[in-house]
C-alpha cells in the first residue's frame, strides 16, 4: 500500500482547520501552521452566520453534532428596505425540498467564534493525522516535507485576505475598497423575536442583526468609514441612542455587551486559485461585502468543493498534481456570482438615488408575492448557485463517498 498524501495547511482559522479535518478525513496526512497560539485564535470576537452549505460540510465531518448547542438558530429572516419601506420575511418555507416540510427547520444558525474555534482546535490536537503547529513564525514557508521526508504534496493557503503564502507565490489580485466599513457589537435588544435575524438595506450601507440566544445579537453595521471611526469612539450611552436611531421603531437596544469594533470593507479575488501546488482557500483567495452573511459560507464551500478531488488523489485516481487546476475550475463560478451579487446589493440599495427607488421597491414586491422567487433567492444564498452534493450516509467516512458526476466545469 502507498504512503498517504501530505498536505500542508498555513493557517488555522475556521477555514483552515476545516479543512485540515477534511484533507484528513480523505486519507492525507496533514500538518497546520499558524503564527498565532491557540489562545490568540480563539480570542476573536465575531459572530457567524451558516446556512445549510455550511451545516452540510459539519455534518460530513462530524463537527455538527458537538457544535449545534452552541448555535442560535433563526427560522425567520426579515428583510427591508429603508428607502423604499419595502420589505419580506424569509422563513423555512421559502427553503424548498424536505427542508421546508421540517418541524422547526432553520433557516440558518448564528456561531460565535468563541464556541466554534475551540472545538476546531480540540479535534485538530485530537487527529492522528494531523500535526498542529501553532505559534511559529515564517508559516508561509515552502517546501515542506512530509514525515518521512517526502516534499509535500499540497500546500493549502488559509492564511487570510493579506495572506503571505499567496504573496509568496507571486499571485496577485483584484481589489476593489468599499467607500464603508463595517462595525460590529454585541447588544441587548428589545422588541425582535428571539430566532429572527435582520438585514436593513439602509442608504448609508448593510445593517444586520444576527441572533446569539435571548435577547442577544450580534450588530454588523456598515457605514462611510468616518462614520464608523465616530460610532466606535462614542461612550455607552450616546452609542445606543445612535443604534436606536439606525433601527426600525419595534426595536430598542438596552445594553452593550462589548466594544464596538470597526474594519474596513473590501471586495477581494486572487487572479487565479492556485499554482503547482498551491491552493487558495478561504479569504486567501477571495473576500466580499458581509451583506447577507455570504463570508465564512462561501470560505467553507471552498473546503466542500476540494474534497471530492482530496478523496480522489487518495484513492490514487488523480494526480496530486493536477489538483489545483481543477479545483479553481470547480470554485470559480460561484466566486464569480456570490462576489458580484453582493457588491450589485451594496450598489443598488447603499445610496440615495432616487431614481433606482422604483426597480428596488418592485424587486421586493415582486419577492414578496410570489414564493417561487423567494425560494430560488434563498437557495441561492444557502447553497451557493451550484447544485449541492449530497451528504454521505451516516457514519460514512469520506474516503468512501463518490459524489455525484460534476458540472462541465
Amino acid at each position: 500500500m502507498s504512503a498517504p498524501l501530505y498536505a500542508r495547511v498555513n493557517g488555522a482559522g475556521p477555514t483552515g482547520a476545516v479543512a485540515a479535518l477534511a484533507l484528513a478525513s480523505a486519507g492525507w496526512q496533514v500538518s497546520v501552521h499558524d503564527p498565532l497560539s491557540a489562545e490568540q485564535l480563539c480570542q476573536r470576537q465575531r459572530a457567524y452566520a451558516l446556512t445549510h452549505s455550511s451545516r452540510r460540510l459539519l455534518q460530513r465531518l462530524q463537527l455538527w453534532e458537538p457544535l449545534l448547542e452552541h448555535l442560535a438558530p433563526f427560522h425567520s429572516l426579515q428583510l427591508r428596505d429603508i428607502g423604499t419601506g419595502e420589505g419580506l420575511v424569509f422563513s423555512a418555507a421559502d427553503l424548498g425540498g424536505r427542508l421546508a416540510g421540517e418541524v422547526n427547520a432553520a433557516v440558518g444558525w448564528i456561531s460565535q467564534h468563541s464556541s466554534l474555534m475551540p472545538l476546531l482546535l480540540e479535534r485538530l490536537a485530537a487527529d492522528p493525522a494531523i500535526a498542529l503547529r501553532l505559534g511559529e513564525t515564517g508559516a508561509e514557508g515552502w517546501p515542506d516535507r512530509s514525515p518521512d521526508g517526502a516534499p509535500a504534496d499540497l500546500l493549502l493557503a488559509a492564511d487570510g485576505p493579506d495572506s503571505p503564502t499567496r504573496t509568496a507565490f507571486g499571485i496577485g489580485q483584484w481589489r476593489l475598497a468599499y467607500r464603508q466599513a463595517c462595525l460590529t457589537v454585541q447588544v441587548e435588544l428589545r422588541g425582535s423575536p428571539a430566532d429572527q435575524a435582520w438585514e436593513l438595506l439602509r442608504p448609508e450601507g448593510p445593517f444586520a442583526l444576527l441572533p446569539l440566544g435571548g435577547r442577544r445579537v450580534q450588530v454588523v453595521w456598515s457605514a462611510p468609514q468616518g462614520r464608523c471611526r465616530q460610532l466606535e469612539s462614542l461612550p455607552d450611552s450616546a452609542f445606543l441612542d445612535a443604534l436606536a436611531a439606525a433601527l426600525p421603531d419595534q426595536l430598542q437596544p438596552d445594553a452593550l455587551l462589548d466594544q464596538p469594533r470597526a474594519f474596513p470593507v473590501a471586495l477581494q479575488l486572487a487572479r487565479r486559485l492556485g499554482r503547482g501546488p498551491l491552493v487558495l482557500v478561504g479569504e486567501s483567495g477571495h473576500r466580499c461585502h458581509p451583506v447577507g452573511g455570504q463570508g465564512l459560507n462561501l470560505c467553507w464551500r471552498d473546503v466542500e468543493s476540494l474534497v471530492p478531488l482530496a478523496e480522489r488523489a487518495a484513492a490514487g485516481r488523480l494526480d496530486p498534481a493536477r489538483l489545483s487546476r481543477s479545483y479553481g475550475r470547480r470554485r470559480w463560478p460561484d466566486l464569480l456570482f456570490t462576489l458580484l451579487a453582493t457588491d450589485l446589493l451594496v450598489r443598488l440599495f447603499s445610496n440615495r438615488q432616487r431614481w433606482l427607488l422604483a426597480p428596488r421597491w418592485l424587486a421586493l414586491r415582486l419577492l414578496a408575492r410570489s414564493p417561487l422567487l423567494r425560494r430560488a433567492a434563498l437557495a441561492v444564498m444557502t447553497h451557493g448557485p451550484l447544485p449541492p452534493l449530497p451528504a454521505p450516509s451516516a457514519g460514512a467516512r469520506l474516503t468512501s463517498a463518490e459524489g455525484p458526476a460534476q458540472p462541465p466545469w
